[in-house]
């Protein structure tokens, strides 16, 4: 038989401690499952150059310089989100 509560060996503060964590847990599940379907998008190239606000010059240099993976069938080219979301870099800014 599965897991059993017996609720009469427990205050409410108790069960409700019991109820969020569980919630928490399924919550932190499905995040977890739509951050995997997000990486798994395939961008077109104006998707791709929508999604980073760049023009079609630069996306084509950054793709012939290696900065950006791309993926291609036929004369079709596509980007993998994850690839376009890792090839960002974090810049140092000097304050002052």
């Amino acid at each position: 038989m599965g897991k059993s509560i017996f609720l009469h060996c427990m205050t409410p503060e108790e069960l409700k401690q019991i109820i969020k964590e569980v919630i928490k847990e399924e919550l932190l599940e499905v995040r977890k499952q739509l951050e995997k379907k997000d990486s798994e998008v395939l961008l077109t190239r104006q998707e791709t150059i929508d999604f980073l606000k760049i023009d079609s010059s630069t996306l084509w240099s950054w793709t012939n310089t290696g900065k950006i993976d791309c993926y291609g069938i036929g004369n079709r080219r596509y980007y993998k989100k994850v690839d376009v979301l890792n090839s960002l870099v974090l810049l140092k800014v000097k304050r002052a």
